[in-house]
């Protein structure tokens, strides 16, 4: 299971689940785990997605990184 390579092996898969469950879902205490389904869209778009820092970026989080790609590209148009 923990050869490079293989593709039963869930990794990464396990570390994304992780953030939504610390940050979304312990803290919420769902009863229902329908409407924890409903509420992790929510969690991946504007917790995950904006906030969350990645060290892929220069441990900035999407949103600061599409900004300053955004503003370094106006100052290269202007």
């Amino acid at each position: 299971m923990g050869r490079r390579g293989n593709p039963y092996d869930n990794a990464k898969v396990e570390s994304f689940m992780k953030t939504p469950k610390v940050e979304a879902g312990y803290p919420m205490a769902f009863e229902i785990f329908d409407k924890a389904v409903e509420h992790l869209p929510h969690v991946v778009r504007e917790v995950y997605d904006k906030f969350r820092l990645h060290s892929a970026l220069g441990c900035l989080s999407p949103q600061q990184f599409e900004d300053r790609y955004i503003r370094q590209t106006d100052k290269s148009a202007a």
